[in-house]
């Protein structure tokens, strides 16, 4: 722990009147301590000049799967239940420890070069200590849990487990990695989704996470197949089977959330239940387009999340920012839908919220964790930077690559566009070595 001085940036601090100042911004250990104009401070342990960038709150992923980034290119052009049966489940049911640490690994190090400080993550069923452990030596923000799957014939036998044996491996992990480095860390119960979790699985779910007071993140309504399986196999749509066990909730993250009716939209919004949106993902696998402006009429809680290397393919939260605004002015034949500052929110505050974490991150605001993003926007492809809406700049124009400093609770993981916590060189090495590995097992 230390002091960072951030000097002569241009800040948008996404505080509660949107301020964009041009100013400084002073880390005292791993919160933000001022942010102002010319502030003196003379024995900062480092000066960053922001000369020319523009200062940022970490961008913040709801809904990714670290375990698949090694599968990136393995599962192209299926639809999502094919993909997931023949493809990316064979695939994570042949993880072993070591590749599921260093597909981590390869995830953690994209979202860092790219801005992204702070992710949700749905681990594979096995080796997710190996995952949780490369969380912890980058340095990321995270809430991430072992995926939960006790039902469905489809599944390979490495991914089946009993009810009992997944709850028991996650409540140890919890025990172990919950607010691990000062909080840095917290632990979710993440069941895949309805079509592979008995009921008495979910309830348990539920249970646990109202005694340790934490989050669940799970699938939903992605795709009209998967909808169709849970109305044959529980009766009712899926949100409202979710509602029905009381599921839904503040401590809720649903990813996807395509396929809603009327009131299941109304379920969202009226119980707090959060929703993360990948639009990148839903197009590749065309799964649909989620009706985010009306969920958000509705006051739905709504952030961003690429999902996983296999279905996206990348992690980079600046296409799925100008995705997200892009695809709704096409569906709603409306330019006016989906503006850059909302779409942005979504990214900071929105994802903020997700986490359960809006009073720590989201927002440039003094006493807040110092989680921040130098951003490049004196580029090409980004000029004019001066007499511009910044903030549509960085929806509509700046990609990860304009991202030059990543800082995650004081401590900076990314400086001039060189990782400083985690080896690029080693980790391309090793998973070029470790996919040929599973692609033979899976032979």
């Amino acid at each position: 722990m230390g002091s960072i001085l951030i000097k002569n940036g241009q800040l948008v601090t996404m505080n509660p009147k949107r301020e964009i100042i041009q100013g400084d911004l002073y880390i005292q250990d791993d919160k933000i301590s001022m942010i102002g104009t010319g502030i003196a401070v003379k024995d900062a342990d480092k000066v960053i000049d922001a000369e020319g960038m523009t200062v940022i709150p970490g961008l913040i992923q709801t809904h990714i799967h670290l375990t698949q980034t090694l599968f990136r290119g393995q599962a192209d052009d299926l639809e999502l239940l094919d993909w997931l049966k023949k493809r990316v489940w064979p695939l994570e049911g042949t993880h072993d420890g070591e590749s599921n640490y260093y597909s981590a690994k390869l995830g953690i190090a994209e979202l860092i070069k790219g801005g992204t400080t702070a992710l949700v993550d749905m681990e594979t069923v096995h080796y997710t200590d190996e995952a949780i452990t490369a969380i912890y030596e980058s340095g990321i923000r995270a809430v991430t849990g072992k995926c939960m799957m006790d039902y469905c014939g489809d599944v390979p036998p490495g991914l089946m487990e009993g009810a009992d044996e997944s709850v028991s491996e996650s409540i140890a992990l919890l025990k172990k990695w919950h607010m691990k480095d000062n909080g840095r860390i917290h632990y979710a119960f993440t069941p895949r989704f309805v079509v592979s979790c008995t009921e008495d699985l979910l309830v348990r779910v539920r249970d646990l996470a109202k005694e340790y007071n934490v989050m669940v993140h799970t699938h939903a309504s992605e795709n009209r197949g998967e909808i169709e399986l849970v109305e044959q196999d529980r009766g009712m749509r899926n949100i409202m089977y979710l509602h029905k066990l009381g599921l839904t909730g503040p401590n809720l993250i649903l990813a996807h959330c395509i396929w809603l009716d009327d009131e299941e939209m109304k379920i969202i919004a009226g119980t707090g239940t959060k929703v993360s949106h990948c639009p990148n993902s839903n197009l590749k696998l065309a799964s649909g387009i989620a009706k985010i402006p009306e969920l958000l009429e509705l006051g739905a809680h709504v952030s961003l999340g690429a999902d996983g290397a296999p279905c996206n393919n990348n992690l980079d939260i600046f296409r799925e920012m100008r995705t997200a605004a892009l695809i709704q002015k096409a569906r709603l034949l409306s330019p006016t839908v989906m503006p850059a500052e909302k779409v942005f929110e979504l990214a900071t505050l929105g994802g903020a919220r997700a986490m359960g974490l809006e009073n720590e991150i989201g927002s440039l605001e003094a006493g807040k964790k110092a989680d921040v993003v130098l951003v490049d926007m004196d580029k090409l492809h980004t000029t004019p930077s001066r007499h511009v809406d910044i903030v549509s700049q960085l929806v509509y124009a700046a990609n990860a690559d304009d991202v030059v400093t990543t800082i995650v609770d004081g401590k900076i993981l990314m400086e001039d566009r060189k990782l400083l916590t985690l080896d690029a060189r080693e980790i391309k090495k090793n998973c070029n070595r470790l996919i040929g590995r599973l692609l033979d097992r899976n032979n």
